[in-house]
């Protein structure tokens, strides 16, 4: 049996009787401590505070919490720091003071799992996973002699993370200091050579090759109250891959600005543009754009790996059930396609899949675009460029005079567009695009919506995606997973009897997170001729989804639970992206 529930057993807060009745049923020991709370013997709470009291009085190390999944490390320490009088501190939801962690060696910090928050006139804030450790406050309070310290708690997840951002921001500690000992020298006065110097370019570079080498999709740099802080969007979720002093912001902001040929002195107003570069031995073109915030210019570059551009659809994780239905609308002289979904689910690059098949040296293709992404061979891209008076709209009507075969609209955003992508697919062009709706069904009234008469939509429309991008599980710490059957019950129809369900248990090479990569999970509408004759008769949603379903549509939810069951994904993905 473990530690507590041994001790809970010998306090009497549980009976043998209980423990007995579980082991007979075949309760392992490892989880038997959890079965009991399930079971109502004893509630969670009580365990929380039964371990807090044990901590309290010396009888557990803080290093028991981690043996217990099901006890919420962050509410074991909010309610010890509460018991002990200590301030408990979310490390997320403040602004830390960086510069402090210069005084004290990481490898102390790592030792006694502490972290230093801030300092004002009277006293330094110091968080500690283990706020009982006195030798650890002593150690530190020495390398602040003339301040006392102001013990808070932590979680251990979060002190070592951030630790783990702190040892970052030391790997480049002697760039840093050549970058202050060029702007000292060129004068803070002088932007522009300022930005020029040799270690804002080295700085720039290790940034770009390590949200590379994390298979970042986007890179945030953004200026905060104490510091300049460098994020990456991987795998749909930003993390923090670096932190720098404030004083290095001006510079780094100015040296992108000029690779991206923006106005370095223009901060009042957002500017986009864009540059490309090589990474890693490979080139790499970037999206840019800049936001006036509080603190100076929130930067965001969006990430465009030429190679990607060149992926196939059936590469990108369409089952080949939908990808079959949508190749053969691909093949279709004239009529439009639609690929929907929401922002950031992939929905571009399935164009350019699209693109990718549908290239050939015998048919013009054009394309309207903002921003042109990938730039491709064989193909036609228009840059929008409403400033000079050239929309969607002016560029199709253009287009239309270009003698185009095929037309990919970067997305219709009014009734104007979709008239005009309408008017082309009537007159022979095979036309594809995006429009913002959930499902495929829906893009149906979303373009009533806009105005456009039910049978021009049901004489243009060849085929409509749906489609989000669901994490994949990290095969590096892939575990089998027992799903209790309460949150199995409600899609227990979708598995068969036998399915095996697993999840990446965190590891090195998903820093964690227990997914690494990214793939689509789709549902694909061809419009048959019983369909486009319902869509004429402005037929209801339901009743277009039931005549899909006895056509062989398969909607997207199951379409994710297959990826569940063949152990792609999680359960939990699935739920979190697609509503059932």
């Amino acid at each position: 049996m473990d530690r507590i529930t041994t001790d809970l057993l010998a306090q009497g807060h549980i009976s043998k009787e209980q423990i007995d009745r579980l082991q007979r049923a075949g309760v392992d020991n490892d989880t038997l401590l959890e079965t009991l709370t399930k079971v109502g013997a004893v509630s969670v709470n009580f365990v929380k505070r039964f371990v807090v009291e044990q901590i309290r009085s010396g009888q557990y190390d803080i290093s028991i919490i981690k043996q217990y999944h099901f006890l919420d490390a962050q509410s074991v320490m909010q309610h010890l720091a509460e018991v002990m009088d200590f301030q408990f501190l979310d490390l997320d939801s403040i602004d830390m003071d960086y510069r402090l962690t210069d005084r004290i060696p990481l490898s102390q910090l790592k030792r006694f799992n502490a972290l230093p928050i801030k300092e004002n006139d009277l006293s330094v804030t110091i968080a500690f996973l283990d706020p009982l450790n006195i030798e650890a406050q002593e150690a530190i309070q020495r390398l602040f002699p003339r301040k006392p310290i102001d013990i808070a708690v932590a979680t251990e997840k979060q002190i070592q993370a951030y630790l783990f951002k702190v040892e970052l921001k030391d790997s480049v500690k002697e760039l840093v200091i050549n970058i202050r000992n060029e702007l000292n020298s060129i004068g803070r006065e002088q932007t522009k050579d300022a930005a020029e110097a040799s270690s804002i370019l080295q700085l720039i570079e290790v940034i770009l090759k390590a949200c590379i080498k994390a298979r970042a999709s986007d890179i945030h740099i953004e200026p905060t109250e104490n510091n300049c802080t460098v994020r990456a969007r991987i795998d749909g979720k930003l993390s923090e891959v670096f932190i720098f002093d404030k004083d290095i912001y001006p510079p780094l902001a100015s040296r992108l600005k000029i690779l991206a040929n923006l106005d370095i002195a223009e901060k009042r107003k957002p500017q986009d543009g864009r540059f490309s570069t090589p990474v890693g031995g490979r080139e790499y073109d970037f999206r840019f754009s800049t936001l006036p915030i509080m603190y100076g210019e929130s930067i965001v570059m969006r990430v465009l790996d030429k190679e990607k551009a060149l992926v196939k659809l059936e590469d990108a994780g369409m089952d080949e059930a939908g990808y079959k239905k949508l190749h053969k609308a691909l093949m279709t002289p004239y009529g439009i396609i639609l690929v929907t979904g929401p922002t950031g689910s992939g929905k571009t690059t399935t164009l350019y899949g699209a693109l990718n098949e549908l290239r050939s040296v015998e048919e013009k293709v054009i394309t309207v675009e903002d921003p042109v992404e990938y730039r491709m061979n064989l193909i036609q891209q228009v840059q929008v460029k409403a400033s000079v008076g050239l929309s969607f709209a002016d560029a199709l009507r253009s287009i239309l005079r270009q003698d185009p075969d095929k037309i990919m609209i970067g997305e219709i955003r009014d009734q104007e567009t979709l008239e005009i992508a309408i008017k082309a697919a009537l007159t022979g062009h095979l036309v594809i695009s995006t429009l913002h709706t959930n499902d495929a069904v829906s893009s149906i009234p979303r373009m009533v919506d806009m105005g456009i008469e039910p049978y021009l939509i049901s004489g243009s429309v060849v085929a409509i995606q749906a489609q989000r991008l669901i994490r994949k599980i990290c095969p590096a710490c892939k575990v089998e997973e027992q799903l209790p059957a309460s949150v199995l019950a409600p899609y227990k129809q979708y598995f068969p009897d036998d399915t095996i369900f697993y999840k990446g248990a965190g590891c090195k090479e998903c820093n964690g997170a227990g997914y690494t990569g990214r793939e689509m999970i789709s549902e694909v509408l061809p419009i048959s001729e019983t369909l486009s004759s319902m869509i004429a008769q402005s037929a209801s949603k339901d009743a277009m989804i039931e005549q899909a379903l006895k056509e062989g549509f398969e909607p997207m939810f199951v379409n994710g639970m297959k990826k569940v069951a063949s152990g792609v994904t999680t359960l939990e993905e699935i739920l979190r992206v697609v509503k059932s």
